[in-house]
């Protein structure tokens, strides 16, 4: 079997503000560890496939930033979207220009660039299960996380009947649930969508040629990126593809997956402090609970204070809550652009 990674490495990652800009979105950001995001995802998959048959997909300003943070990645492996199309079009590209480089039965292992995994070991070995999974049953596999809370900002999948050892049919996708829906499915054994892909490159080019007409027109345009996405409507692979075949499978996966969504989401996945600070930098916490602190070139003292967000950066310093930080998106956008946009 040959095995491709896709890394999808686009977005500005704006629940990140400041840190995060356009020129320095949150995939290369150390957000988590000494190293970028993206940096710790080709660490993680390098074990499993050599950098010659991973290709990174991403925005047209970033291939330089991304070429430094990744040297042993071949430059023709870093592909520049021309414009964004969402997911299925990103991987449906990504699906071509494997088929035309190694064949129909090339396995495609698909995952982004912005994830925490607290247990790399377990993490490849779910991901070489589900290759063999794909080849074995000629199916689209998504290794669904076991939830470990009830987050209404996740999709979620309902498992069906047992196929083979613990993957399972896919019953039915739910996006975004209330909480009280979330706690109910979290109860009965639904599945965080993680959005780890795994399966054979043509199984899934054939998919999309059967149920995608927003995607399908494109795939005539082989090897010509412009043409490609000039053809390609935007639709996420989830309502595009995965919804609408019945070859779908999910393979649960506990190793710690965390998307590191929002500055609050640094505390599942940095290690904390004696108060439960989540510190990067020179942070000083006294009689300080559960903040989240960036300091990058200035020194934060925090006295008395809990649950709050605290991110300096080149002389512009954001104050807000843990609660609030999942709302930045709307703060930026209200910002006037030379706040907003200082790099």
């Amino acid at each position: 079997m040959s095995r491709w990674a896709v890394v999808l490495a686009g977005g500005v990652g704006s629940r990140f503000w400041p840190l995060s800009t356009p020129s320095r979105p949150k995939q290369l950001l150390p957000l988590v560890g000494s190293k970028s995001l993206l940096a710790d995802t080709l660490t993680r998959l390098a074990p499993l496939v050599p950098a010659e048959r991973t290709l990174v997909l991403t925005n047209a300003g970033l291939v330089d930033a991304i070429a430094r943070v990744a040297p042993a990645l071949p430059r023709q492996n870093i592909i520049a979207e021309p414009r964004p199309a969402g997911t299925t079009a990103a991987l449906a590209f990504a699906a071509t220009e494997i088929v035309r480089r190694d064949g129909d039965g090339a396995v495609m292992i698909c995952v982004h660039a912005d994830w925490s995994i607290a247990d790399p070991e377990t993490f490849r070995r779910r991901l070489s299960q589900a290759a063999d999974l794909a080849v074995r049953h000629a199916a689209l596999v998504i290794v669904g996380i076991v939830p470990t809370r009830p987050d209404t900002g996740f999709g979620y999948i309902q498992p069906g009947d047992t196929i083979d050892g613990d993957a399972r049919k896919v019953k039915r996708f739910v996006e975004k649930p209330d909480r009280a829906t979330a706690e109910r499915m979290v109860r009965e054994g639904y599945l965080w969508n993680s959005g780890i892909f795994v399966w054979r490159a043509g199984d899934f080019l054939a998919e999309i040629r059967a149920l995608t007409p927003e995607v399908a027109p494109a795939l005539d345009a082989g090897a010509d990126i412009g043409k490609f996405f000039a053809a390609a409507k935007s639709i996420a692979v989830d309502i595009g593809v995965l919804e609408r075949s019945s070859r779908v499978l999910v393979l649960p996966g506990d190793f710690g997956w965390d998307d590191v969504g929002t500055w609050a989401s640094l505390k599942r996945v940095r290690e904390l402090d004696d108060g439960g600070n989540a510190s990067s930098g020179e942070v000083h916490s006294v009689q300080s609970h559960g903040n989240v602190v960036h300091a990058d070139g200035n020194a934060v003292v925090l006295y008395g204070v809990s649950d709050l967000v605290v991110v300096t950066r080149g002389g512009l310093t954001l104050v807000t809550t843990v609660e609030r930080a999942a709302d930045l998106k709307s703060l930026v956008e209200a910002l006037p652009a030379g706040v907003r946009e200082r790099e």
